[in-house]
This record gives C-alpha cells, sequence and structure tokens, in this order.
C-alpha cells in the first residue's frame, strides 16, 4: 500500500509488467490517493487486514504505537544483510523510533537548503552573489531600494516569505534556516552537556532580531505572513521580489515559469547558492533526515522468519540501481535515454509512452527506497535537457557536497517522546505562534521569552527529559 498521485496504474499496463518481469514475481498495489493516504494508513492500522508492506511515517503515533505492539517486524539487526536496504547509517538511525527500525527508509537528499536570487536584479545593482547573511541584507536592501528592474518605480522588495503552516521548528522554513545559520541547533541539539530546544539559545534571538529588522525596514514582502506557499514564486517571476530561502529543487520550478516568459534569457535570471555562514564568517548548514517514509512489513501477513527472509531479498533486488531505474525513470529507450549521467525524456507524444511516463511519475516512484532523483539516489537525475537546468543539477551536487561539511543534525531525530505525541499539537503552537507575533511587532522580546517559558511550563520541561533520556539511550 502506498500514495498515488494520479491514476492507478493498470495491473495489465507496461510498467507494471516490467517491474514484475525483473522481480520475477507477481505484485500487488493498494494505490490509495495522496490527499487520503493519512486518514487510510490509520484505518488499515486499526484493522486486521493489513498489507505485506506499506509505506508509513515511522513517526506518526498510530504506526509507532501498532509497531511497539508487534503488529510489524523490527528490522534492526536483519536490515544490516541488505546493503541495498540499510543505506546510509545516520539516515537508517534518523528513520528509526528511539533506535528502533521498523521500515525500509525511503531516501531523500541529506541537504536541501538554498537560496535563490534574480540574478539578472544582482548585475544590475552590482552586487555579488552572497556567502553571509551580512551579504543577504544588502542584497535586500539593494533590492529594494536600487530599482533593480530598472523601471524607475519603488515597487520591489527582497526577501520573500510565505506563511508557513503552524511555522514548526525543524519544517525547513526560511524562519529555521536562518535560526540554524546563526548557530542555533535544528530542532534539538546539545548544550553543554544538556539538550536543548532551538527555541532556547541566545542564536535564536539573534537570528530572530536579524529577521525582524528586514521586515521593520520593508525588505521582505508585506504580505509575508498571510501569502499562500502556493503562490510563493509568484514574485519572483513578475519582478517583485528577488530572494526566495527554501528546498534547492524550487530552481527547478522558477526556470520554468521564467522560460514560459522568455525561452531566451530565462536562464540568466536564476542564481542559487547554498547555506549562508552568520556575520563572524562561521557556517552551519541545514540538513533534512535523509528519508521521507518507510516501507514497514506486517506481521499479520508476513509470519515467519523464512518468509520476511524471501520478501527482503525481493524488496533488496528491488533496491539495486536496475530496480531503482525502473521505478523512477522507467524504461531506457522507451520512455528516457540517459545523457550525460542525467535521464532526458523521449517518445512523450506516443500515447502509450506518455503512459509508462504519469506509471512512473504519479505512482510507482513512491515504491523506490533507494531512488531519489534529485542528489543522493541510484537512479538517474532527472531534469530537462537545456543548459540551465544541467547547470544547475551539477553545481547542486557540489553544493550539497560542500555544506554537508558544516551541516547541523538534529540530534532528536531517531526518537519520539510520548509527551510530545500527546501533547505537540497544544505545545507547538505556542512558540509558533510567538516567534510570528514577535517578528509582526505584536509581542517584545520579553514576551517571547515568556512565552517559551509557557511552552516548558505546560510540558516542554517534560519533553525535553524525555528527549535527553531516549537520545542518551541510543548509544547503549
Amino acid at each position: 500500500m502506498t500514495q498515488l498521485f494520479g491514476t492507478a496504474p493498470d495491473p495489465q499496463g507496461e510498467l507494471h509488467q516490467a517491474v514484475e518481469k525483473f522481480l520475477g514475481k507477481k505484485i500487488k498495489v493498494t494505490w490509495v490517493p495522496n490527499a487520503e493516504y493519512s486518514e487510510k494508513v490509520n484505518v488499515t492500522l486499526a484493522s486486521d487486514n493489513l498489507p505485506d508492506v506499506m509505506v508509513v511515517d515511522p513517526k506518526s503515533p498510530a504506526f509507532g504505537k501498532a509497531a511497539e505492539a508487534g503488529a510489524f517486524w523490527d528490522l534492526t539487526e536483519k536490515i544490516k544483510k541488505y546493503p541495498n536496504l540499510a543505506g546510509d547509517p545516520k539516515v537508517l538511525l534518523n528513520s528509526s523510533i528511539n533506535g528502533k527500525v521498523y521500515g525500509i527508509y525511503r531516501i531523500r537528499p541529506q541537504l536541501r537548503s538554498a537560496v535563490m536570487i534574480r540574478k539578472d536584479w544582482l548585475k544590475k545593482v552590482g552586487l555579488e552573489a552572497p556567502e553571509t547573511t551580512d551579504d543577504l541584507y544588502e542584497i535586500a536592501e539593494a533590492f529594494t531600494k536600487k530599482d533593480p528592474d530598472g523601471n524607475g518605480k519603488d515597487d520591489t522588495y527582497g526577501l520573500i516569505i510565505p506563511k508557513w503552516p503552524g511555522v514548526t521548528f525543524s519544517a525547513s522554513s526560511p524562519f529555521n534556516v536562518m535560526d540554524v545559520w546563526f548557530g542555533a541547533p535544528n530542532n534539538w541539539g546539545e548544550r553543554d552537556g544538556k539538550i536543548v530546544p532551538e527555541f532556547d539559545v541566545p542564536e535564536f534571538f539573534e537570528a530572530n532580531r536579524f529577521m525582524k529588522k528586514m521586515i521593520d525596514e520593508g525588505l521582505v514582502n508585506p504580505d509575508w505572513n498571510t501569502l499562500d506557499t502556493a503562490k510563493w514564486n509568484d514574485p519572483f517571476v513578475q519582478g517583485k521580489g528577488g530572494i526566495i530561502i527554501d528546498v534547492d529543487v524550487r530552481t527547478t520550478q522558477l526556470l520554468d515559469l521564467l522560460k514560459e516568459q522568455d525561452p531566451e534569457t530565462y536562464g540568466d535570471k536564476v542564481l542559487t547558492v547554498g547555506n549562508l555562514a552568520r556575520p563572524d564568517g562561521k557556517k552551519f548548514s541545514l540538513p533534512f533526515t535523509g528519508y521521507k517514509d518507510v516501507l514497514a512489513i506486517s506481521k499479520q501477513r508476513i509470519r515467519t522468519e523464512a518468509q520476511l527472509d524471501q520478501l527482503l531479498t525481493t524488496l533488496d533486488k528491488l533496491a539495486t540501481k536496475e530496480g531503482q531505474v525502473l521505478l523512477s525513470n522507467g524504461i531506457e529507450g522507451r520512455n528516457f535515454k540517459v545523457e550525460n549521467g542525467v535521464a532526458v525524456l523521449i517518445n512523450q507524444d506516443d500515447p502509450k509512452v506518455k503512459q509508462l511516463q504519469d506509471d512512473v511519475d504519479k505512482a510507482f516512484i513512491q515504491l523506490g527506497t533507494q531512488a531519489s532523483t534529485g542528489v543522493g539516489g541510484v537512479a538517474y537525475p532527472r531534469v530537462p535537457p537545456e543548459e540551465p537546468y544541467r547547470k544547475d543539477l551539477e553545481e547542486r551536487a557540489k553544493r550539497v557536497e560542500e555544506d554537508l561539511k558544516t551541516a547541523v543534525w538534529d540530534i532528536s531525530a531517531p526518537v519520539v517522546s510520548p509527551t510530545a505525541v500527546e501533547k505537540g499539537a497544544t505545545l507547538n503552537p505556542i512558540v509558533t505562534d510567538a516567534r510570528v507575533k514577535y517578528l509582526a511587532g505584536q509581542i517584545s522580546e520579553d514576551q517571547l521569552k515568556a512565552e517559551i517559558k509557557r511552552w516548558y511550563d505546560s510540558g516542554g520541561t517534560q519533553i525535553a527529559q524525555e528527549i535527553q533520556d531516549l537520545v542518551s539511550k541510543l548509544g547503549q
């Protein structure tokens, strides 16, 4: 059982048949529309009809409860026998529940945070690519005050920030990226032998003073607390704002939109750089967990060690390069060809090939475990063949390699605090809402600190202690 982003593939379809032929086994997939997936997972977990394998978020309360009650196989030791499934030890640990592995993780790039800038504007105001947050401020100020589009009007600004749903910590919003740039933990980190949250260190307040200064001076879009994330690209493409801090794959979206406007010059309008150093030159980069969901194996259906080994052997074969290319790219020579190590689409005007491509993009890619089509997977990266896209992919790989050297890992990623599960929905908004109010000038820094204390008093102290205890047990 896994997510679906379109029409469910025909079991007699070309790709389904190719996957079965490769494995030498029949497969049956329950494809569930993504919008309904969380609800379907909860209903399935509560039923007595679990599939052999289901894609789940290992940190979801319902799955954690089912796994710890024995509904799914503990793969902690077994997975080590299957190198195609075990993957990166750090990511495997991140995907665990308090150190116990209950599923095969689906790889995602470990480093994706980046800064996208209007390259033509940068040239117009005579500035270079930023290396520090001070450089970023200077660019944002120039984009706001120096008429970077040359229309003679005061109608541009620097940084584009959307309303972030919940503005949760470790959610990769521009706010959290900047917290880490200034030296705060990535969600949770260690200070003086004690594990503390991102918002309880001096660097958090430095980062927020920096952001508030930019907002107060009008260097950020005026609707930063209401702009829909679905419209994040619009000001950049429409020539209203010039900087976006987000995951690096947004560059591809921006190039696509700018190409529609002007197929000749779109490649000259986007510059993407990696994580920035803080004013003193020290650099801290925001990484991700390295996975998105896991493939968990049901004990209800897979009852014996022999059956488990047989299934893991099959999944291990599917996790080879050949298997992952099938799931993430398709059939070479049919819907894609390889050029310079990149998958380039072909025959897309053939309805049967287009169906094959849809089955890849909207369904089978969800079964890939080591198949990230960005940087880091074994499948072929996929970008349009034009030079600006190819150049971005090459530069992305270099940025990732460089920024991983200064990555600040979330120390709490492998653990699940029971109190956070129970009270998180109530506690999380206390600080995130207070941060937004502080940035908007509705409360003072002292009042923000008072809200952080309220978070601790309402259950945060217990969460911190549980995370401290659980993390300390990981190394035992």
